[in-house]
């Protein structure tokens, strides 16, 4: 038995209608819709595009290492960050909206990865930046042929 703490992953064929912050941003910005930030978006994130969280679970499954073990990426990023990098990426003019931050949402969220790296010799090599590209354009192909077939139907 192996077991993978995993922490925010994204990437390419998330749902758009998901409810995590890159998704929500990613759609929000292609539909030319306000972003919206909880707070004054000073809350920070880590995000582990999937193609390497798929790296570090094939090396856990494939290692005889016992307990939990975290996989994400530890860089950190204000939520307000993320949302000016995908307005950045994205091309779009979506205005940021400020909504009341929840009593419960952490102020910081950063796996710890040492183990990872000292047992399996893994850590994540895709940045934020190249990760959301990537996610970003295959958002705008999905979102492309959602309305051709929209078109088509009505």
């Amino acid at each position: 038995v192996r077991i993978a703490r995993i922490f925010n992953t994204y990437g390419p064929r998330m749902s758009p209608e998901d409810g995590r912050v890159v998704s929500n941003f990613v759609r929000q910005a292609l539909a030319g819709e306000p972003l919206t930030l909880y707070g004054e978006g000073e809350q920070t994130r880590s995000f582990c595009y999937v193609d390497d969280l798929v790296e570090g679970l094939m090396r856990l499954m494939a290692s005889a290492v016992e307990g939990p073990v975290n996989l994400g990426n530890p860089g950190e990023f204000t939520v307000r960050a993320l949302a000016e990098m995908v307005r950045e990426l994205t091309g779009s003019a979506s205005p940021l909206v400020h909504r009341p931050l929840p009593p419960d949402d952490p102020r910081q969220r950063r796996p710890d990865i040492a183990r990872a790296q000292s047992e399996l010799g893994w850590m994540p090599s895709i940045d934020l930046r190249q990760g959301l590209q990537r996610t970003i354009d295959h958002f705008r192909e999905e979102m492309a042929q959602s309305e051709r077939k929209d078109a088509k139907a009505g």
